[in-house]
């Protein structure tokens, strides 16, 4: 994330000639900066780098002082990053199909690693288990790195972990990868096919995009969105953002907004149906 927005606000100062800063506020979730951005002044000089997190801490989490939903104005999507499918080297398995026959042959008895409950992890993890029938107990850790650790260990069995921290242990052998949670191929690993290959209508990616508080001027969000579509187009930015596995999201406001609603609904069912808490 961080990574990331720093590009952005790079690309953005060269653009609009005004300079933009990166403040990072982490803390509950990302529901911490979340608040700070949604109750700044709706003058365009307050903007938040929006995830993948906004669209599921609705659900997650209670008495929320703000409806991320109802409480922006989209701007327009910045960057899609697949999540990867890994599994512990000594696992007897070497595609999806295999591991769902081997995890319905075993009901309940594989454990998922994910990097804390309610991470993208955690609900992909989830999504996979309903969409293909199987049972499996989800470990959360703080983190990919300690759930990365157990996985090379055999300690756990699989994990739907963001692309990027996983890719050196891919190749490396000391995690196997049996697919990526997009329906497109990455560039970083194109020989790895997708899970909707075997389950269709499956697909989970970490994603960016750039969101104001509701109520910013129409004609400041069309000055804004302009900015971020040119910055899309920026080489640099790109291959940088292509080293950690990461595509171009390129959406304007309106469907950015859609996207928004669309992901905050389908997460919203999976984390009902889970009954999923937060830490």
């Amino acid at each position: 994330m961080d990574i990331s927005a720093r590009l952005l606000a790079s690309s953005l100062s060269e653009l609009l000639k005004r300079q933009f800063y990166v403040e990072d506020k982490p803390g509950a979730g990302q529901n911490i900066g979340t608040e700070i951005a949604l109750h700044a002044p709706r003058d365009g000089y307050t903007l938040l780098q929006a995830t993948a997190a906004n669209t599921t801490n609705a659900s997650l989490y209670e008495n929320l002082t703000f409806n991320f939903v109802k409480d922006i104005a989209p701007i327009g999507g910045m960057v899609q990053i697949p999540n990867v499918m890994i599994i512990s080297p000594s696992l007897p398995v070497s595609s999806v199909a295999d591991f769902i026959t081997y995890a319905k042959s075993r009901p309940g008895k594989l454990n998922m690693a994910s990097s804390g409950n309610g991470t993208t992890p955690h609900l992909a993890g989830e999504l996979f288990k309903k969409m293909a029938g199987i049972e499996m107990t989800n470990i959360p850790y703080r983190g990919s790195t300690p759930a990365l650790t157990d996985i090379i260990a055999g300690r756990v069995d699989v994990m739907f972990d963001v692309l990027g921290p996983s890719v050196g242990q891919i190749k490396d052998g000391a995690v196997r990868a049996l697919a990526i949670t997009t329906k497109k191929r990455s560039n970083v690993l194109p020989n790895l096919p997708c899970i909707s290959d075997t389950l269709p209508d499956y697909e989970v990616s970490s994603w960016n995009g750039l969101v104001a508080p509701a109520g910013t001027p129409e004609d400041i969000i069309k000055i804004l969105a302009s900015a971020l579509e040119r910055s899309l187009d920026n080489p640099t930015l790109l291959a940088k953002l292509a080293d950690f596995g990461g595509t171009p999201l390129r959406m304007g406001p309106q469907a950015f907004a859609e996207f928004i609603r669309s992901e905050t609904d389908k997460w919203g069912k999976v984390i009902k149906d889970a009954n999923i808490k937060p830490d």
